[in-house]
């Protein structure tokens, strides 16, 4: 679905075009509104509660269109931590169904987002510490070295997991899927040559280190069905290093994202710190000022013209930081800013991270003009479900 917005650069889209629906594929989302997925470990033994379904169900109810779960695990060792949510096993499936029919009891539509962390599993998982952590390379983000590099034969059985979780997130009711390919994890490992050295097909040219996050996307693809959508996060910046790039020109990211979607991605979810900052400063954009103006998300939409979500601060006073700082205020930090980006063209759905941590109605809050009652984003509402 495209939007029709004037090109006019200083133009801006009204409040209530961010209200209107949209057709992922062929799920109907009743407005543009997606909660960013969040780490939240409130999953005993991998399966989400009752309190788990009540916190997604709470947002689905009060406006928010579509929600992204927190990561969630695709095999046993994609992670360390025994109270991240999986998408195996009988017990964590009928959990899941449970939750998502909450959620769409509410209206919503909700996406798992499937998780491995590669190196990032680090090598003391308290989730079966027996197996070892496998990543492109051994080599963690921060240049530590984690686990061991993985065989082909592994990777191959790292892509089925993904596929045979996403057949399960299927089968569960699930309205899509999500691959995290962003923030220094598995597939991003991949991505990123300061944690791919490999000498094998997997590894040295950008082409090479495209090729395994591809070869998860098709498998998945090929597993779900021609209109499941799959969406691929990915960023530039790193846990820790918000200097790393995947891409370091347009050309690059073009690369990067055209061969994804020809593996059958159909959505894209570009992870910025802030939403309104440019991705390439110095490119030219054919000739005239855009392209140094284009933040990623509008680069990815330019590049592919396939859906795409914008994330980074959005409803907060400070820019995202790792440390998860306190912020957030009655005033929408950007709203200008994001209604001119989306009058442009540049993205299609905007995602929301902390300020739904604290204020499950923010959404609702912001259509109905009752941003003074906006709860600001408190680092305590990372300790509880609220």
């Amino acid at each position: 679905m495209t939007t029709e917005h004037a090109p006019d650069a200083t133009s801006t889209a009204p409040l209530s075009s961010l209200f209107t629906p949209f057709e992922l594929g062929p799920v109907r989302l009743p407005n543009r509104f997606v909660m960013a997925p969040m780490t939240r470990e409130f999953s005993p033994d991998g399966t989400v509660t009752p309190d788990v379904a009540g916190y997604y169900a709470r947002r689905a109810a009060a406006g928010v269109g579509l929600l992204i779960t927190e990561g969630v695990y695709v095999s046993q060792d994609s992670g360390p931590s025994t109270s991240v949510p999986r998408l195996f096993g009988r017990e964590q499936l009928d959990a899941w169904r449970r939750l998502v029919d909450a959620v769409h009891a509410e209206g919503g539509r909700i996406v798992p987002q499937l998780w491995h962390l590669g190196a990032a599993r680090g090598n003391h998982a308290e989730f079966n510490p027996q197996l070892p952590s496998l990543s492109p390379s051994g080599i963690a983000p921060n240049g530590a070295e984690r686990g061991r590099a993985a065989t082909v034969e592994e990777l191959a059985r790292i892509r089925e997991d993904f596929a045979r979780a996403a057949v399960a997130a299927q089968e569960a009711g699930f309205d899509g899927v999500e691959l995290h390919g962003a923030h220094g994890y598995l597939l991003d490992q991949f991505l990123w040559a300061g944690t791919n050295r490999r000498t094998d097909s997997y590894g040295g040219s950008l082409e090479a280190r495209l090729r395994f996050p591809a070869e998860v996307a098709a498998a998945v693809r090929a597993a779900v069905g021609p209109d499941f959508p799959v969406i691929f996060r990915f960023s530039q910046w790193k846990s820790g290093d918000y200097g790393a790039r995947i891409a370091e020109t347009p050309e690059e990211l073009g690369t990067i994202l055209k061969t994804l979607a020809h593996a059958g991605v159909s959505a894209f979810h570009p992870s910025t710190r802030r939403h309104w900052e440019p991705a390439f400063p110095e490119a030219d954009g054919a000739g005239d000022s855009e392209g140094a103006r284009l933040g990623l998300a509008g680069w990815t939409k330019k590049l592919t013209g396939l859906p795409v979500i914008t994330v980074g601060s959005v409803g907060l006073d400070n820019a995202f930081e790792v440390t998860w700082q306190e912020g957030g205020r009655s005033e929408v930090r950007g709203l200008e800013t994001l209604l001119a980006q989306f009058a442009r063209d540049e993205f299609d759905l905007v995602a929301v991270g902390r300020v739904l941590l604290s204020d499950p109605a923010w959404v609702a809050k912001v259509r109905d003009g009752r941003t003074d009652e906006i709860r600001p984003f408190s680092s305590e509402d990372r300790l509880r479900l609220s």
